[in-house]
Order: structure tokens, then sequence, then C-alpha cells
């Protein structure tokens, strides 16, 4: 099976460079980048030290419900281009390991499907969960703190996961 690592949509990332709101009706606070360990969700690359950086809330699910989590994110301040691979690792994937769970085509947690993977093991783990009927997409997240980094779909349906997604 064939996998994409799935960056936030790029209208998405345009309305919040446009001046648009955050997941919570905010503005994104704008700050410098120290160095490493800004992942911009956009083009799933480091924010590099002197570059400014939007701080925002973000929900990577198309609406409401109980497992929609909203968390903090980073996004460069100035616009850059999507990150469009497939099956090849993120560069903001550099920690040494990272929570990979699954979600059902509801939008929910697939219960069971999380684990804690080793980085290498990334492609291979949601490879397995995206073979499961009951797994429409995983997510990949800090294994410290939860946040969300990034999507993973199937190879064949990586060209819908642009669409619905909310801020």
């Amino acid at each position: 099976m064939t996998i994409a690592f799935t960056a936030m949509p790029a209208e998405t990332a345009a309305h919040l460079w446009n001046g648009g709101a955050d997941a919570y009706g905010r503005p994104p606070e704008t700050t410098v980048s120290d160095g490493p360990g800004h992942p911009c969700r956009h083009c799933l690359r480091n924010i590099g030290a002197g570059e400014e950086m939007f701080i925002l809330a973000y929900r990577p699910f198309p609406k409401l419900q109980p497992y929609a989590e909203t968390g903090p994110i980073f996004l460069h301040r100035q616009p850059c281009e999507r990150y469009r691979a497939t099956e090849i690792l993120p560069p903001i994937l550099s920690s040494p390991d990272y929570i990979v769970r699954g979600y059902g085509h509801d939008d929910r947690i697939v219960y069971g499907s999380g684990a804690v993977t080793p980085t290498e093991k990334i492609a291979s783990r949601a490879g397995e969960l995206l073979a499961r009927d009951e797994i429409a997409y995983v997510h990949v997240r800090s294994a410290r703190n939860n946040c969300y980094q990034c999507r993973i779909d199937k190879g064949d349906e990586a060209a819908f996961a642009d669409a619905g997604l909310a801020i």
C-alpha cells in the first residue's frame, strides 16, 4: 500500500496568512523562532531561527465532536510551499518517536490503534493501520506533548485529504 504524509491544507494556511482566525476564533500570535523545535504544519519543515512564525489553535478535523482534538501548532508567518510527498518522512519528524494513531470514517479515535512508534517505523505502522477497514486515516502526534504533526492517508485517497478540514 502506498501512503502519503498530508500537511495542513493550503486553503487553511492561506486563510491564516490573510488575517483569518484560528480554531478558537482568535488571530494567530506572531513571534520569532529561536531555532529548531518549531515545526511548520504546512511545509512540514522546521522554522529557522530568526524567522517569523504564527502560533495558533488548530483542529485537524472537519467538524466539532468529542474526539476533535484542538491544540497549538506553528506555521511560517510568510507563505511557504505545502509539503507533498509519498512515503517520504517529512523533515519535521526528527524526534526519536511519535504517537501514531488511527481514526475511523467518523473522525473518531479507533481504540487500540495508538502506539508510541519509533520514527523509522512510522511509515510501516501507518501502512498496517490503514490496511484495516475501520481506519480511514492516521495522525502523527508528539510522543511527549500529543501535539498534532501531520496526517497520513492511503496514497490513493490523499487527494481527498485536502477537503473539509477545519482550522
